[in-house]
Formats: C-alpha cells, sequence, structure tokens
C-alpha cells in the first residue's frame, strides 16, 4: 500500500508538470515528434540494423536531383523509407534518407554534449540485453560505439521504505549509446508503466519501442532559441530553462558528464500527445565544447532533421513566416505529403507534414501505473 499510495503521489505530480495549462499557446494540432529522420549510406545495411529494434519499412519514395533540391536543398537523388514500429503511427516513426551524394559525415562519432548532437530515445524490457549487444559490437566487431551506462535512478522518487524481497525500489535504468551512424538512449522501468509512452511489440528481436522521446544539444540561450516551439509549434513547456548536470546519476552518466560539470535543460511536450517529446540541452555561459552544428543539416550523415504531422498545414506555415522563421514553400515531399522545412534559431531542421489523423490515435493522458515488477 505505501507503494501504491507514493506512486499515486508520482503520478499527480508528473501529470501536473505535463498537463500546464496556457491559453496563449497555438492551436496547430501538431502531435509528438513524427519521425527521425536519418542520412545513410548503406540503405540495405541500415534497415536491418533498425529491424532489431522492431522497425520495418512501411513505404517507399525517391527523389531525382532536381526534385530533391527543391523539397531539401540537397543536390543530390534521394530514396527515402519510412520505418515503423509495431502499430504505433502516430509518432516515433523513422525515416532512412538514402542520398546519392551526400553532403558530408555528419556530427559523426562525438562526445554526448557536443553542439548538433541528436539523441533518440526509446524503452526496452531488457537493457543489459542492449548492454551485451553494444559491448560486442564495440570489443568483437570493432566499431566505434561509446557505452554509457546504465544507471538507475528514481524519476519520481516513488521508492519508500526499507528495501525487501517484497518492498522492491521503483524507478528506470537509462543508458546512452553514440556512434557514427546513430545515437541511442534507452531506458527499462521497474515497478510502474505509462500507456502509451513506449509501447513494445511481442515480435521485437530487442524488446525495445518506438522512439519515445528526442535529445538535442544546441547553442544559445535555451529560452530564447527554443521560444518557437511553444509560440509557433504549440508545444507546452514542462519547464523553464534549468540547470543541471554532474549531481544528478542520469546525466553524469548518459551524457558522460566529469564532476563539476552541468548544462541548461528546457523540456516540451505535445497537448495532443504524451509521447514525442522533445528535450533541449545547452552549455551557453557555463563551459565550452565542440560545436559541429554546421554539419547539422539536411544530406548529411546521421540524424539531420525530424518531422511533425499536423491538419492544419497552411496555418502553421503562414505562422511560421510571420514569426520570421526561415521556411520553406509548401510542396510535395517525396511520399507525395504536403509539407514545408522549417530551421529554427536553436539549429533543428523540421519537415512539417500534412496530415488528418494517425492511424492509432495518441495518448493524451499521462498516467503512471504501479506494476508488481
Amino acid at each position: 500500500m505505501r507503494l501504491i499510495s507514493c506512486l499515486m503521489t508520482a503520478l499527480l505530480t508528473a501529470a501536473a508538470a505535463i498537463t500546464i495549462a496556457d491559453d496563449s499557446l497555438p492551436d496547430t494540432g501538431i502531435s509528438g515528434v513524427y519521425e527521425v529522420m536519418v542520412g545513410v549510406d548503406d540503405a540495405d545495411a541500415a534497415i536491418d540494423y533498425f529491424g532489431a529494434f522492431g522497425f520495418r519499412v512501411v513505404a517507399e519514395a525517391a527523389l531525382a536531383r532536381d526534385a530533391a533540391q527543391e523539397v531539401y536543398g540537397v543536390d543530390s537523388a534521394l530514396t527515402a523509407y519510412r520505418l515503423q514500429n509495431g502499430d504505433v503511427d502516430a509518432h516515433g516513426l523513422l525515416r532512412l534518407l538514402a542520398w546519392e551524394f551526400p553532403l558530408g559525415p555528419g556530427v559523426g562519432f562525438a562526445p554526448p554534449e557536443t553542439v548538433g548532437t541528436r539523441m533518440a530515445v526509446m524503452r526496452t524490457e531488457d537493457i543489459f540485453r542492449i548492454t551485451d549487444v553494444f559491448t560486442d559490437l564495440r570489443d568483437r566487431a570493432e566499431q566505434p560505439w561509446l557505452i554509457a551506462g546504465p544507471v538507475y535512478d528514481d524519476l519520481y522518487d516513488a521508492t519508500e521504505g526499507q528495501p525487501s524481497i517484497s518492498n522492491r525500489r521503483v524507478g528506470v535504468r537509462e543508458m546512452g549509446i553514440y556512434g557514427i551512424p546513430f545515437n541511442h538512449v534507452f531506458f527499462q522501468r521497474y515497478g510502474y508503466t505509462i500507456p502509451g509512452y513506449g509501447t513494445v511489440a511481442p515480435d521485437t528481436p530487442l524488446r525495445t519501442s518506438e522512439f519515445t522521446h528526442h535529445d538535442f544539444f544546441v547553442a544559445g540561450d535555451l529560452a530564447e532559441v527554443t521560444a518557437y516551439y511553444a509560440d509557433v509549434l504549440g508545444f507546452k513547456p514542462e519547464n523553464e530553462p534549468v540547470i543541471d548536470g554532474a549531481w544528478q546519476a542520469g546525466p553524469a552518466t548518459v551524457f558522460q558528464m566529469e564532476p563539476g560539470r552541468s548544462h541548461w535543460y528546457r523540456g516540451f511536450v505535445s497537448p495532443n500527445n504524451i509521447c514525442g517529446k522533445l528535450k533541449f540541452f545547452s552549455v551557453e555561459g557555463l563551459h565550452t565544447v565542440d560545436d559541429r552544428s554546421d554539419r547539422q543539416r539536411p544530406g548529411e550523415l546521421g540524424i539531420t532533421l525530424h518531422s511533425l504531422w499536423t491538419p492544419e498545414l497552411q496555418a502553421l506555415h503562414e505562422r511560421a513566416e510571420k514569426a520570421g522563421l526561415t521556411v520553406s514553400p509548401l510542396q510535395a515531399n517525396e511520399f507525395g505529403e504536403q509539407s514545408f522545412l522549417l530551421q529554427g534559431p536553436d539549429g533543428a531542421t523540421w519537415q512539417i507534414i500534412e496530415r488528418a489523423a494517425a492511424t492509432q490515435a495518441p495518448v493524451t493522458d499521462f498516467n503512471l501505473i504501479p506494476v508488481d515488477h
């Protein structure tokens, strides 16, 4: 009973943080982050790689060189593959961009706090299996992977009392896996679940979910460069920028932070989906880090942009233009979807897609439910 009571308190606290009421936010209809868009030089190898995490190809399309120049500003032919994990199609998908002539290597293998670094987060039911797999890739296959963690954290302060075989700790283990082609963050829950936030399909080889949230290391004053996510896109800020860092077990391990290091943090969530969240980090004014943001652009390899969908594309395009953001004209992307590109002052690039609704409706109520685990 003590555990359930404590978890219910945590639920109320977490729900309050997510359901910030702000009538000033525009109603854009945007759900959570739809896709991570990744430049690849070997599409077959990438499809096989992400297949281990439960992603399967659900659409394929191509653009000739001149059309890719119009849509993405990249002078290269493109073949694109949309991949989905399980039945979740409102958020958490993956798009592979196989450029005939990539513009460059992207951010590449870099320390986690490098400006321009992007990370995609997914839930797993067996984080130590993930650890073993990437340890083998690093040590036996001699592939460049940085393994950070796993580390335990009680995010909601839900563990209470003296530990025993029946009064077990509640929380998560999380870890970062950083490589040349992709940067992962994985987490595994203990003692609770959140419906709609990380759905693991039963046939997924590595017992992993869709992408649940997305991390961005950016430059500049975090309040200023991320303001457009609320003012233009309609995301709810979960907090004003705050400093966190090496005194916290999770960030210290996952971001490989040395003692005394810190960074600014700010999170956003869609009012239309508890998942597909955004998390931004900046070291502005704190210390100096490597800045590879000039490699963070469409046409490069690695995670270079993301997509969002909305049923109100025209209105959102007009709103972004009035806000002075860099936007492309409305036009069909490679899948024939009306869309436009948006570049923000944080250095992120977004493809905004017109879509009436998801096949599987997203969850909009945050519920933290105790489980006996």
